[in-house]
């Protein structure tokens, strides 16, 4: 496994992963081309409540040799929170196309554990990153919406649910600000840029909060509901702002 890759992150994470893909290479053989860490912990920020995602490239998937993998993502899911997706390489254009922001994000934050880079040559067209961009903001908007209705009797609800769509709220605010000619040095800043420009959504003390929810899956009594309905206007300002695109 790439050494370097990994330099960044905890001793145990490094462990379990390492295991992890030797069990991937005995299990695929030739099959698997590349083995890729994504997200934060392509970052080197990992944080308690993270998950490790992994990206697997094969060949060819089929039920021996992914037989042989369950137990080793189940012992390193318990371990470390290691989710993984495995695609095919025939798979890479159309996923990249039909998920243009969550890919758009690999493609910001990632790191070669085994194999090729298979996102080097990959992009995405204008046309499809704000379609897919527009897409992603609108279900967002939609789940937020559906959810406080639903989950803000018990604010610990809403809690996970802040956790849970700050990350693809941050990915399309990078992705936003990259289709306008603008950067940001992470995600997050990312959030905080587009907040600012729009004049809506976290305040600048509302960007702890969020990450806490992230961090800790726990944020201070009566803030939940007000800090969901900010996001709610930033993702609607946000989908807006992508549909003036050209």
């Amino acid at each position: 496994m790439n050494a370097e890759a990994t330099a960044a992150l905890p001793r145990n994470v490094t462990s379990v992963l390492t295991d992890f893909v030797n069990s991937a290479k005995e299990a695929f053989g030739s099959d698997l081309r590349s083995v890729v860490l994504y997200g934060s912990g392509a970052e080197g920020k990992l944080r308690p409540t993270s998950d490790v995602n992994l990206i697997l490239v094969l060949t060819a998937f089929n039920q021996p040799q992914a037989d042989q993998l369950r137990e080793p993502l189940r012992l390193a899911h318990t371990a470390i929170k290691l989710r993984a997706m495995f695609l095919l390489d025939s798979e890479l254009r159309p996923a990249t196309e039909a998920f243009a922001v969550k890919f758009a994000d690999i493609a910001r934050r990632r790191r070669v554990l085994y194999g090729d880079d298979p996102f080097a040559s990959l992009s995405v067209s204008r046309d499809d990153a704000i379609f897919r961009l527009k897409q992603t903001l609108l279900n967002l908007t939609l789940r937020m919406r559906e959810a406080y209705v639903a989950r803000s009797l018990r604010e610990e609800q809403l809690e996970a649910l802040i956790a849970d769509v700050a990350g693809p709220l941050r990915s399309c605010a990078s992705t936003l600000l990259e289709l306008e000619g603008r950067s940001a040095a992470s995600p997050k800043d990312a959030l905080e840029i587009v907040s600012a420009l729009l004049e809506t959504g976290p305040r600048a003390a509302d960007a702890q909060l969020i990450s806490e929810a992230r961090q800790r899956s726990w944020l201070p009594k009566d803030v939940t509901a007000p800090l969901l309905f900010d996001l709610i206007d930033l993702a609607r300002a946000m989908w807006a702002r992508a549909a003036a695109l050209k």
